[in-house]
Order: C-alpha cells, then sequence, then structure tokens
C-alpha cells in the first residue's frame, strides 16, 4: 500500500502531540509481530554475517557499507522460500526488525578499522579481545542511548528525510506488495548469482583453499591456483626474455603498487561508491603512484627500504612508500576537504546547537501520546551517564587517558552527535571523518605527550555520534511503517552483541594478531598491513595523531616532516580547498571530489582499479537501460544494483575470510 505521510504544510505548523496523535491513528500497526524470536535469530545471524564483511570491505578501502537493504533482501528471500515450505511468511515488521538489528552489527566494524587499529599501531601493543568486545559494546549502546531521545525530534516532530532510511522502508513496502513480490524474488536471485560468481572465482583462486584440496585431499605434490593480477602473463614473458621488464625512475612498476588484480569485492563497492568518487579514486592512485611517487624518488626524497636502484635490487612496496611520504599529503587533502564541507553546511550548525538550547521534548510538545510505546526518555537519561561513566573509566583503566579528558568526552558525544544527526537527517551523510578531526586536534592539543588521549577520546565521541545517527537513519523505515520503538532499540541491542562477537574474533584471526609478539621484532602494522588489506581509515586516524603530537608536542615535528613533505602537504591542502569549494558552488557538478583523490593515495591502486571498473560497469548500464523501465535489461542493471553489488562484496568477502580461516587452523 501507499506510505502515509504528512503534508509539508502539517508538518511546520502541527504540534509534535498531534504528529504522534496521527501517526498512532494511521500508521502504527500495534497488532503486527515485529520482534519475534525467528526476526531476532535471523537479524542475529544476517548482522554477524554482513558486519564480517564490512570488517573486510573496511579493512581493503576504509569505507562501511550500508548493510540495511541487503539484510531486507536476503531475509525476504529466505523467508518467501520458506513459506513455500509451509512455514509462516514473515511480516514486513519482522523484516524491518531484522534491518535494524542486522545494520546495527555492521556499524560495529567502524572502530576495528580506524581508532582501535590506528591506536594498537601508535602504541605496538594488541588489545585483549575481550576489551575490544566491551569496550565497542558500550560505545555502541550509548549510541543508543542517545539516538532515541533524539529520535522524538529529528523524526517524530520535524519528520526529516534520512534519504537511505526512506529508501529503505520504500523498498519494504514495495515488496509486501503482492504485485512486487516478483521483483524482490528477482533482486534476491541477483544477488545470489553475483555472491556464487565472486564467491567462486575466490574459492580456485585461494592459495590455501588449492592446497587442501590438491594437496592434502587428493594428494598432488603441489598446488595451482587461479592468478588474480591480471599481468601475470606479461611478467611470464619477461622472465622467459621475451619482453622488457617496464620500470619508472629504474624502478619495477610493481615495486610502485603497479600491478592490476582482479578482486570482485571491489567492483561490488565501486558499484555502490558511484563513477565520480570512483573516478576520483583512481586519479589520486594514478596521480601519487605514477607522477609523484616516481618524482621524489628520482629526488632522492623517497629512499628505498633496502637495495639499491642504480643496482637494480631496490626494495620499496607500497605500504613503505605511504608511511613515508605519500600518506601526509593524502591525509591533508582528506582533512581539508572533509572539515570544508562539514563546516560549509552552516544549517546543519544552526539547527543543531538551536536544538540544544530548547526545552525538554515533553514540555514543549504537551502529553506524550507514544509514551507506552516510545523508549522511555529516563532509560537515557539515566543510561548516558552510568554507561558513559564506564565509557570513562575503561578510557583510564586500559588507554591510560586522564580522567578529565574522558569525562570532557561526554558533553562532546552530545555536540558532536546533534551535528552529525542533523547532517544525516537531511543528507543522508553521516560526517564521521569529519567529526573525529574536532577531538582528535582538541584532546591531542591538551595532551600530546602519547596518542592515547586524541586518538581513544576521539575513538569514544566521534564513533558514538555516529552511530547514534545512523541508528536513526535505521529507525526511521520502522517509523514509515508503523514498528514498535521499543522493540526496535531491543533489536539494535541484539545486533550490537551480533556484531561484537561475530567481528571481533574474526579481526584477530584475519589480520594475524592471535599470538602477537613484539619481541619477534615485528610491529603491530606490520602484521595488519599487507598488499591485500590497506586500512585506509586508520591510517587516516593515525597520520592525524601523529600530526596532532608533532604540532603541539615540539620537539618530534622536525623528523617527522620533512621539507618536501610539508611542501605536498601545503599544496595538497590549497588543491583541496579549491576544489571543494567548487564543488559546493557547482552544486555537486564540479568532476573530482578531494576527499576521494585523497584516499585513492592510501587505498591499493589495484583495489582503485578494480572499484573504478565496478563504478563505470553500472554507470554505462544505467545509461543503456534507465530509460527503458520494465524492461529486463533495467530490472538486472537498474533495479537490482544495489543488490548485485552486495552480492559481489558478500561472496569474495566470505570467501576470501574463509582461505585465512583454512591455512590459519587447517594448513598450519
Amino acid at each position: 500500500m501507499a506510505l502515509k505521510q504528512l503534508t509539508a504544510e502539517q508538518v511546520r505548523i502541527w504540534t509534535r502531540e498531534q504528529k504522534d496523535r496521527w501517526w498512532l491513528e494511521n500508521v502504527y500497526r500495534g497488532s503486527m509481530a515485529q520482534l519475534t524470536v525467528r526476526s531476532a535469530i535471523t537479524g542475529f545471524l544476517l548482522g554477524a554475517l554482513l558486519s564480517v564483511t564490512n570488517l573486510y570491505v573496511g579493512a581493503k578501502t576504509g569505507w562501511t557499507l550500508g548493510v540495511g537493504l541487503t539484510s531486507v533482501i536476503l531475509a525476504f528471500a529466505l523467508y518467501r522460500v520458506f513459506s513455500r515450505l509451509g512455514a509462516r511468511d514473515m511480516t514486513i515488521l519482522e523484516n524491518n526488525c531484522v534491518q535494524s538489528i542486522a545494520t546495527a552489527a555492521g556499524y560495529m566494524t567502524m572502530p576495528l578499522t580506524s581508532g582501535i587499529a590506528a591506536y594498537m599501531w601508535s602504541t605496538n601493543a594488541v588489545l585483549p579481545l575481550w576489551q575490544i568486545v566491551v569496550f565497542t559494546i558500550v560505545l555502541s549502546v550509548l549510541g543508543v542511548l542517545v539516538a532515541f531521545p533524539m529520535k522524538r525530534r529529528f523524526i517524530n516532530d520535524e519528520q526529516h528525510p534520512f534519504p537511505e532510511g526512506r529508501a529503505c522502508g520504500v523498498v519494504l513496502d514495495a515488496l509486501y506488495e503482492s504485485s512486487a513480490a516478483a521483483t524482490g524474488m528477482l533482486r534476491a536471485k541477483a544477488l545470489m548469482v553475483a555472491a556464487a560468481i565472486a564467491g567462486g572465482f575466490s574459492f580456485i583462486s585461494g592459495e590455501n583453499y588449492m592446497r587442501l584440496v590438491q594437496e592434502r585431499w587428493l594428494g598432488f605434490k603441489s598446488s595451482w591456483s587461479m592468478p588474480t593480477h591480471l599481468d601475470a602473463w606479461y611478467y611470464w614473458l619477461v622472465d622467459k626474455g621475451y619482453a622488457p621488464l617496464p620500470k619508472l625512475v629504474g624502478v619495477d612498476i610493481r615495486q610502485l603498487a603497479l600491478s592490476p588484480g582482479l578482486d570482485f569485492a571491489m567492483i561490488g563497492a565501486g558499484g555502490l561508491m558511484g563513477i565520480r568518487a570512483a573516478s576520483s579514486l583512481l586519479f589520486g592512485a594514478a596521480l601519487n603512484f605514477v607522477v609523484v611517487v616516481p618524482v621524489m624518488i628520482a629526488l632522492g626524497e623517497i629512499q628505498p627500504r633496502a637495495g639499491s636502484i642504480a643496482e637494480g635490487t631496490a626494495l620499496f612496496g607500497r605500504a613503505h612508500i605511504v608511511n613515508n611520504w605519500s600518506l601526509w599529503w593524502g591525509i591533508t587533502m582528506m582533512v581539508v576537504a572533509s572539515l570544508i564541507a562539514l563546516f560549509a553546511r552552516p544549517d546543519v550548525f544552526v539547527a543543531a546547537f538551536r536544538s540544544l538550547r530548547r526545552r525538554r521534548p515533553d514540555a514543549a510538545a504537551g502529553e506524550d501520546v507514544l509514551r507506552h510505546i516510545e523508549l522511555p526518555l529516563t532509560v537515557s537519561w539515566i543510561g548516558v551517564p552510568l554507561i558513559g561513566a564506564s565509557g570513562v573509566w575503561m578510557l583510564h583503566a586500559w588507554f591510560g587517558v586522564h580522567w578529565l579528558l574522558g569525562a570532557l568526552a561526554i558533553p562532546l558525544i552530545l555536540v558532536l552527535a546533534t551535528i552529525a544527526a542533523s547532517s544525516t537527517a537531511l543528507t543522508g551523510i553521516t560526517p564521521s571523518g569529519s567529526l573525529s578531526k574536532i577531538p582528535q586536534f582538541t584532546f591531542g592539543a591538551i595532551d600530546p605527550r602519547s596518542p592515547a588521549p586524541n586518538l581513544m577520546t576521539a575513538v569514544m565521541s566521534a564513533e558514538v555520534a555516529s552511530n547514534a545517527s545512523n541508528l536513526l537513519m535505521d529507525i526511521k523505515p520502522g517509523y514509515m511503517l508503523g514498528a514498535k520503538p521499543r522493540q526496535q532499540a531491543i533489536g539494535h541491542v541484539i545486533g550490537i552483541v551480533a556484531g561484537a562477537l561475530a567481528a571481533t574474533p574474526l579481526f584477530f584471526l584475519l589480520f594475524g594478531l592471535r599470538g602477537f609478539d613484539p619481541a619477534a621484532g615485528v610491529t603491530v602494522a606490520d602484521t595488519m598491513v599487507s598488499d591485500k588489506f590497506a586500512f585506509p581509515a586508520a591510517l587516516q586516524w593515525k597520520g592525524v595523531s601523529d600530526l596532532v603530537q608533532a604540532i603541539f608536542g615540539g620537539e618530534a615535528a622536525g623528523g617527522l616532516l620533512t621539507t618536501s613533505i610539508v611542501w605536498s602537504m601545503a599544496i595538497a591542502g590549497l588543491a583541496a580547498l579549491v576544489m571543494e569549494i567548487l564543488r559546493l558552488r557547482s552544486h555537486n557538478r564540479f568532476p573530482l571530489s578531494p576527499l576521494a583523490i585523497g584516499l585513492g593515495v592510501v587505498v591499493p591502486p589495484d583495489s582503485t582499479l578494480m572499484m573504478f571498473v565496478g563504478a563505470a560497469m553500472f554507470w554505462l548500464a544505467s545509461r543503456r537501460f534507465g530509460s527503458q523501465p520494465g524492461s529486463r535489461g533495467h530490472a538486472i542493471w537498474v533495479d537490482s544494483q544495489e543488490p548485485i553489488c552486495a552480492g559481489l562484496i558478500a561472496g569474495a568477502a566470505l570467501i576470501g575470510i574463509g582461505d585465512v580461516l583454512v591455512r590459519v587452523f587447517v594448513l598450519s
């Protein structure tokens, strides 16, 4: 059925009591099943599964995927199949509950691939698994407690769109129309086929899978796996002496990370990212590794980590190049662009700080007609100080952050959450990266002696704020469909536990942290970072942390930032300023994104190339079939774009993770 909603005039002139009463009478589905045992279990399992894929993609790209729509389609298809076998079909609110649980689980991976990873790199110490689980659960529960009082203003009263959340609600409503059931199943099939293709390729290209099958099971003396590097054939010719070795400034281009590889997960990520961001990523990677880095090597500003260029034995590698030189100009572009984009929206700040001066919502809105189904405000008024105090204790006891700095992070959470929610409500974009810089520079300036004050207070304040605003995005479809708010809150907590229990142990297994020994002479960063997992978000967090300590710590600045690095940062900052202003003034028609250009410096070039391939593929498909609604091509390549991309990511990620687990638990 058509979703009921208030008119713009009603939103403007009605009180919140009138809006709540209208919603209760016209939208609320109090008798419909929502948080049932099966929806809780389905959401828990799907959330755990999708949080694992988010961890994989986040470690490769620094980008966290929204998993709400994927979980909706999977749950719909799963129970539609079960209903044909005699089971009762899932209600629309049960499916929405699955979406709430799964998305809450997906957000759990954000600190693992950003601030927490950066902290472990900076201290060269691995946090105990149980501490990470407890700390991330505390932060996420704090996000829930902050989000639900904000729901009453942003969703109930001001009826903000929350674009991605609204899209999810529209899709859910459409799926449960009998005429649209076939469309829902087509999307589910597209997701499954894409996952099978990506997973199949990941299996035959997985060295550990092939060793297990060919050597252990079939008894072969050696094994073969499908090469993923697309230029492998050319270097076979080089080895045979049939072709010249390609070099830049006397260095094998493979030492400069210029070796394209086929990665279906990155193709799917590019399809979700869009052509503009993917083009900017590729431009940033090409500018850095093809132009800037060879010039700096020729000038002697970037020295090999071993060997000699003159003798042809020089060893560079992407991680060495990025960590010792390129990181700084890439980070500068990202920081400048993200902060300009944030502060260029004064309406967000005006709305945010105006709300901080308002009276309590209940006092301003009259009778609270939804008090019997909303999460009681007393839960948040009591829970935020209590849970916040436990978080402050953890900052002090586990990370050495001074009590006062930890306490100051709590009111900062409320300010940043209001800013983040205002942005998410209007644009669908949560400025997580921008917000994290505020506590990093603030607390880093107060205490620059160690990385913990700027990193861990930023993890606590910015991540909670981002989590709260993202949860509002997921509450929106429930409001549109008439769901019970209290049960959504419980569902979010279930998802938090699912994500923490699934992603954190895998975090240790996937990135080699189990049994890490600092006495072995290998750093945490060396253990975690590889050509496969670049951890771009963590590199950015650590880079800002190092920069803050260099600026406010005094003596360290000279050794950290050479003259060429300082010049590169100045040029990059100016370029980001100009490009971001052009983008804003042209209403987003400027073709390049300085934020994505900076990210292209730290993401491996082969990943950026595959993301561009994915974005270009779906961009061309939309131009070909976009004007043909109702056609088979439109149904597959336009309507099913997101399910296809999600399938490519899930298939490649899950089978890729399995390849690592085979090595850890079977072959070793």
